[in-house]
């Protein structure tokens, strides 16, 4: 892409607000927890509601934190956005280059997740008040999540100039 490609590119989009991200990460969670918890209710059966049967293993650790990191850093790098990021049209790209992340930078930017929700979770609604509208996260690992600029609605027209609409 041409530095003029580029500029032309970052003139059409806007950087995402808090609203539009929440609504991603819910779809999010709700779609792996679709994956998730059919996954082990097949390996543990009526026992997983019981959480002193189950534990924490191996199996536990892998389907709740690494699936989910994997998976993330995927939708990350090869499409630069998540299924529910992809309804609201966002996508994760390097905030310098407007590419889409390296694998580098979006394990960064997952792990980074839990720095962001430490403190009350002010590392997300950071984005509130961030110029960018980059979460600690997206600051850790140098990313901004953006979509096409909304040109708000449109104008109404009809082919014919000499077209009434009579609502009666």
């Amino acid at each position: 892409m041409s530095s003029t490609d580029r500029e032309a590119f970052a003139l059409s989009q806007e950087y995402v607000g808090f609203w539009a991200r929440f609504g991603a990460t819910i779809l999010d969670t709700i779609l792996l927890s679709l994956v998730i918890l059919p996954l082990l209710f097949l390996i543990y059966g009526s026992e997983l509601s019981d959480v002193e049967s189950t534990g924490v293993n191996v199996v536990d650790f892998s389907l709740n934190h690494i699936f989910p990191l994997v998976v993330s850093v995927l939708f990350w790098v090869y499409k630069s956005a998540t299924p529910g990021k992809m309804v609201f049209k966002a996508q994760v790209v390097d905030a310098k280059t407007g590419k889409p992340p390296s694998v580098k930078q979006s394990i960064i930017r997952y792990i980074s997740y839990y720095i962001s929700l430490i403190v009350l979770g002010l590392g997300f609604l950071w984005v509130i008040w961030d110029k960018k509208k980059q979460a600690w996260h997206d600051k850790l690992a140098g990313t901004v999540v953006i979509a096409p600029r909304d040109k708000g609605a449109e104008n109404v027209t009809f082919s014919s100039a000499d077209t009434v609409v009579d609502n009666n």
